[in-house]
């Protein structure tokens, strides 16, 4: 994929499918230790060893509708290439939790592209799964937590337009801030 954040998007709508209530992504950016790791935890029906196994061969998938599924091969591989490292913790009835790690120096790294939309579009189209968003630069982090704003909002649904465009702006500006900008 040419984003990082396609990826995320793919490993999150696994997520969905597996019926999660709850899925988190973090994205750790630090320069100093030249390292992008970006982890997806969900508390889905999770997975065997032997479906783990088979969800990183592109040659399976669950699906029905095609005989390929590259969402996680692909995301191995962006993240292997680069000399970094992939993982994949399952239990079932537990949930599961994808981890890349990527050397962001390396030639072959993929840019994480606009994450913001990414987790956006993940509420948007996602109004009743809670979501929780951790980005962390070396300049700091912050977090979006949809459990946090359906306390506040009450009856008001999070893919009301007028709570999805605070979202985005939250989100920018939280941004700006982790990498070195605005204050």
């Amino acid at each position: 994929m040419r984003e990082l954040s396609l990826n995320v998007m793919d490993i999150a709508q696994n997520s969905v499918r597996a019926e999660a209530k709850l899925i988190t992504v973090t994205v750790n950016e630090s320069d100093r230790d030249d390292l992008l790791t970006i982890s997806i935890s969900d508390d889905g029906c999770g997975m065997t060893d032997e479906q783990v196994a088979q969800v990183i061969d592109p040659f399976f998938t669950s699906r029905k509708t095609r005989k390929v599924g590259l969402g996680v091969p692909l995301f191995k591989l962006s993240a292997e290439q680069t000399g970094g490292s992939f993982e994949i913790r399952s239990k079932v009835g537990e949930g599961t939790t994808t981890t890349a790690s990527y050397v962001k120096s390396h030639v072959d790294m993929t840019p994480l592209g606009d994450i913001n939309s990414t987790i956006q579009i993940l509420i948007q189209c996602n109004p009743d799964i809670d979501i929780v968003f951790v980005h962390s630069t070396d300049n700091g982090s912050f977090t979006l937590d949809t459990r946090e704003l359906r306390e506040v909002l009450g009856d008001v649904s999070l893919d009301n337009p007028d709570v999805l465009e605070w979202i985005k702006q939250f989100l920018e500006e939280q941004t700006q801030i982790i990498y070195g900008g605005v204050n």
